[in-house]
């Protein structure tokens, strides 16, 4: 009995004995090919790529830094010894010792963790976070820490402890731009890196384990704290004694005060719309993002920024503290290829594109069309343009009124009502809808905020944003709400993998496709002068610059002026006004707007091939008589090619402009004169 249970006994030793040595073999073997892939690597390049550099549609270089970023290389020498122990001691005591692991210390994070139930400590030494900061981002992946350690071991074996260790001070984040000591010792203290004091140095070799929360400038408190810890370790070290430990965490610091941001010398305002968007998609803050090391490909297009910028330049009175913004999307993909915030971004960098809600005025009138035209109407439905009194349901009254109390006292066509802007007009559409369906309008066209649902919202009453407008007339040029404005076309890491892609979104819209361009040609006869009537189209200060079609529509109110429009290939919004909103009292001020879009606009197509909208199926187009709405006769002085969804086109011809020998067709006055009459009837 006893000898079979001996003769177990060694079996299981046996087993145990080849396991072993089985396991000791493959270990040895894994280290043999990984120390043979590190020679065959060679050393890792000490460059670092910490810089995000952000590009133009075309792939130039157009800014290396957001923020205020100082990068300064000093050798150890340059370097206060006082930092030099203080980041030892408080990062890696054991930096000497190990070949960059510290073993020792991984096994006691580990041991703490498990015993706190979290992960509280780590144990990276300056060689492992060099490595990250040289070569990798900061994801929390396995992976990520397995690249790491390859680096590092890769660092260890070709350079000496010195070459490491100053590189690590020299690129190392302290936060606010600074990278490496010597810039954080400017930037905090003005001072040169070897002249920091021990209280100094401890002080700054507390931030890079938490730039934002242990900077002096973000949270002291933090920062004080965290400098008594490395003071205490300096003492615990020998490095310093007691006495010197207490005076060092007594001394009040003088800081440097905090510079200026350097301002980006193309589109700043836009950039700053790039960094927010990047955030967003990253997941990441504005530091994170300064430091990440990102390669952005934004969609800003240099030639159309600085025709922005030249169209501020020249129209803008130098004497006059009017602001003013805009921008411009291809309509197709939703690209921003320029975008300007306000007239001086180093005096002001309030983004007025992204960050201003202002009264719309008329430019809401053409999405009260779109909707009106699923309610029956049409491009020649005819209402009175008269002065109006309307009894709204809490049994107050509101009576609009006209530019400069002008009005056509008989009825106008929808077209000839878009194209003066016709505010009775406008509001006896909305009260026959009902408010709320032009709210409802206005959010399938993607634009946010506070819209009251009231009669006086078809006079632009709300407070929108302009980038909310433009992106919704581009949508009326490309009838698809799912294509947003975007600056972004992709973001890369620092060896070129691709972060994000932007993907134009797949699936159809609900914005009805005909309606979008039945509006859009009606938004062209504001350049059109056979539309004029009671008064001039109002865009008659800018039709004889224009060379091309082009569907838009100004907006005015006591303090605002718009000017929104596009052709197919581009939509440009302008907003004008003050910023303390203060009324617009000059008519050279309130022109502006206009002056400097068709500046724009005519500029960015110059050289190209004249496009037009083109008329999706269903929709059918007739010469019509802009004062009638009737079908035109040769004898009619203007005549005007408007557009129909398909059985809705007028029946009757002009009978006002009239010829005895002219012959009228057979003429079907059946629906939409029923139709008129009803509206009159209504109204």
């Amino acid at each position: 009995m006893m000898k079979k249970w001996f003769h177990r006994q060694n079996k299981w030793i046996r087993t145990a004995i080849l396991a072993t040595a089985g396991m000791t073999a493959a270990t040895i073997a894994a280290a043999v090919v990984l120390f043979l892939f590190i020679v065959i690597q060679g050393p890792p390049s000490l460059v670092t790529e910490q810089n995000t550099i952000y590009y133009s549609n075309d792939g130039k270089v157009i800014e290396e830094d957001f923020g205020n970023q100082r990068r300064y290389w000093v050798d150890l020498k340059g370097i206060s010894p006082h930092l030099i122990e203080a980041t030892l001691v408080i990062e890696d005591r054991n930096f000497y010792d190990h070949a960059g692991f510290d073993l020792k210390r991984i096994i006691a994070a580990v041991l703490t963790n498990i015993r706190n139930l979290e992960k509280a400590e780590g144990a990276s030494t300056i060689t492992q976070q060099y490595a990250r900061n040289l070569y990798l981002s900061h994801e929390k992946t396995w992976l990520r820490k397995g690249k790491e350690a390859i680096y590092a071991l890769r660092l260890e074996m070709f350079y000496d402890k010195e070459e490491i260790l100053a590189g690590y001070l020299n690129t190392i984040y302290y936060g606010h731009g600074a990278y490496g000591i010597e810039a954080a010792s400017r930037y905090y203290f003005d001072k040169h890196a070897d002249e920091l004091s021990v209280p100094e140095a401890a002080m700054l070799a507390g931030i890079p384990k938490g730039p934002s929360y242990y900077s002096p400038f973000n949270n002291e408190e933090n920062a004080q704290f965290r400098q008594k810890q490395i003071l205490a370790s300096l003492e615990a070290s020998g490095y310093l004694d007691e006495k010197e430990a207490e005076l060092a965490s007594k001394e009040a610091l003088t800081y440097k005060k905090t510079e200026e941001v350097e301002v980006p010398d193309i589109a700043p305002y836009f950039q700053d719309v790039v960094a927010q968007e990047a955030m967003s998609i990253l997941d990441i803050n504005r530091e994170e993002l300064t430091a990440g090391g990102y390669h952005i490909y934004t969609t800003l297009d240099i030639k159309s920024q600085k025709l922005l910028d030249k169209a501020f330049q020249e129209r803008l009175s130098k004497s006059s503290s009017i602001q003013a913004a805009g921008m411009a999307m291809d309509p197709d993909t939703g690209a921003i290829v320029a975008l300007k915030g306000g007239r001086n971004y180093e005096e002001s960098p309030f983004n007025r594109v992204t960050q201003a809600r202002r009264m719309v005025g008329s430019t809401i009138k053409p999405f009260l069309y779109y909707q009106a035209l699923s309610s029956g109407f049409t491009p020649t439905t005819q209402l009175v343009s008269k002065p109006t009194t309307f009894e709204l349901e809490d049994g107050k009254t509101y009576a609009p009124s006209n530019f400069d109390g002008y009005y056509a006292d008989a009825p106008i066509t929808m077209a000839q009502a878009l194209a003066l802007s016709d505010n009775i007009y406008a509001v006896k559409t909305n009260v026959f809808l009902g408010p709320d369906k032009l709210v409802d309008t206005l959010r399938k066209f993607g634009i946010r905020g506070d819209i009251p649902a009231v009669p006086s919202l078809a006079l632009g009453t709300a407070s929108l944003s302009l980038y909310d407008m433009t992106a919704a007339y581009s949508r009326l040029a490309n009838a698809n709400e799912k294509i947003d404005p975007h600056a972004i076309r992709k973001i890369t890491d620092r060896h070129g993998h691709v972060l994000y892609e932007f993907e134009e979104p797949e699936g159809e819209g609900k914005i009805n496709e005909k309606r979008a361009f039945l509006t859009a040609h009606m938004m062209t006869g504001m350049f059109d002068s056979s539309l004029d009537g009671y008064m001039s189209v109002t865009g008659s200060p800018i039709a004889d610059r224009l060379t091309r079609q082009y569907a838009g529509k100004s907006g005015t109110t006591n303090t605002d002026s718009w000017m929104i429009g596009f052709s197919p290939e581009l939509v440009t919004g302008i907003w004008t006004g003050y910023d303390e909103s203060e009324n617009i009292t000059s008519v050279k001020e309130y022109r502006y707007a206009k002056n400097m879009w068709a500046d724009f606009m005519e500029a960015s197509h110059n050289g190209k091939s004249p496009q037009t909208l083109s008329a999706p199926d269903g929709v059918v187009g007739a010469y019509v008589d802009p004062e009638t709405g009737n079908l035109a006769t040769p004898y009619c002085e203007n005549q005007r090619l408007m557009y129909f969804s398909e059985g809705k086109e007028p029946r009757e011809y002009c009978n006002l402009h009239m010829h005895e020998d002219f012959n009228l067709p057979d003429q079907d006055k059946g629906e939409e004169r029923g139709w008129k009459k009803v509206l009159e009837w209504l109204f």
